[in-house]
């Protein structure tokens, strides 16, 4: 961490830095575990290369999760556009009770609900704008405001083949018969794989690095299975507490196409096969 930074640090926390200690984990920001010279120590993730406004929006993301007050979720200090600085949480063993206690917390979470389909303002996932445009309905949101930007982003970037190009249009022509059955937005995290889990200093879940917005609470369930990281017993104690729809197991791909077309653009045509595994299950 250079000089600058450690200086704008002390500043928007009123003191000066002492030591600095990277933190691993994380594919985009880098993070660091920073003690000041009046002893507090917080977290703070930072990238020179952030789009404006990237870690703002984190931080309004944070704190609107935790306005529902079910879930731990780590205290935003101060952002800039070069930084992001919360609450350090020193993770010990996960309790006993974890995974039954993630579950109900997630149900509690998309229960707590969102006012529409969208949020009052634009964030960001991963380092790439993710448009909040509030719709009536949640086909038109999850068509216009999810699917259809990250389709275009990868079309322009070349990495969408003709025939892959044909099964997309067919999946969003045929939305409003493949969502499933009508529900009230739920807050959503947004961006919910296991990387962005951790256990806290009491073994209680935490949830960090959201991506939020109100949505359908499919979204959550369908990342979480998407890349591993959560136990039968967390997908168990959800259903028990705020059982899902008829046929959520078979909206599964259709609700992995959004996180895949994002790892498509953040990470290359790597991604492009796991697409294509998605809609073939759809299509």
């Amino acid at each position: 961490m250079d000089g600058n930074l450690k200086d704008a640090i002390g500043t928007a926390l009123g003191t000066t830095v002492s030591t600095v200690r990277p933190l691993s984990g994380g594919d985009i920001n880098q993070a660091y575990a920073v003690t000041v010279e009046d002893g507090r120590e917080v977290f703070v993730k930072t990238n020179h290369r952030a789009p404006p406004g990237m870690f703002a929006a984190e931080g309004r993301g944070l704190t609107w999760l935790d306005q529902a007050k079910v879930v731990r979720i780590p205290a935003v200090i101060a952002t800039s556009d070069q930084f992001l600085i919360l609450e350090l949480i020193r993770p010990r063993q996960r309790a006993p009770s974890f995974d039954q206690d993630l579950g109900r917390a997630l149900a509690a979470l998309h229960r707590a609900a969102a006012p529409t389909f969208g949020l009052d303002h634009d964030n960001f996932i991963g380092r790439l704008a993710q448009s909040n445009h509030p719709q009536p309905r949640w086909s038109d949101f999850y068509r216009q405001e999810r699917l259809l930007p990250q389709l275009r982003r990868a079309t322009d970037g070349g990495m969408v083949p003709q025939a892959l190009q044909r099964a997309l249009d067919r999946v969003l022509s045929d939305l409003d018969d493949l969502v499933g059955p009508d529900e009230p937005p739920a807050r959503l995290h947004g961006d919910l794989w296991g990387g962005n889990l951790m256990c806290d200093d009491r073994g209680a879940p935490c949830l960090i690095d959201p991506a939020v917005y109100g949505g359908h609470r499919e979204m959550d369930v369908a990342m979480m299975r998407l890349f591993g990281g959560f136990a039968e017993g967390t997908f168990n104690a959800y259903a028990e507490a705020f059982p899902l729809a008829a046929g959520h197991l078979e909206r599964i791909a259709l609700y992995q196409l959004y996180p895949l077309l994002v790892h498509v653009n953040l990470f290359g045509g790597s991604y492009v096969g796991a697409v294509e595994s998605a809609l073939a299950a759809l299509v």
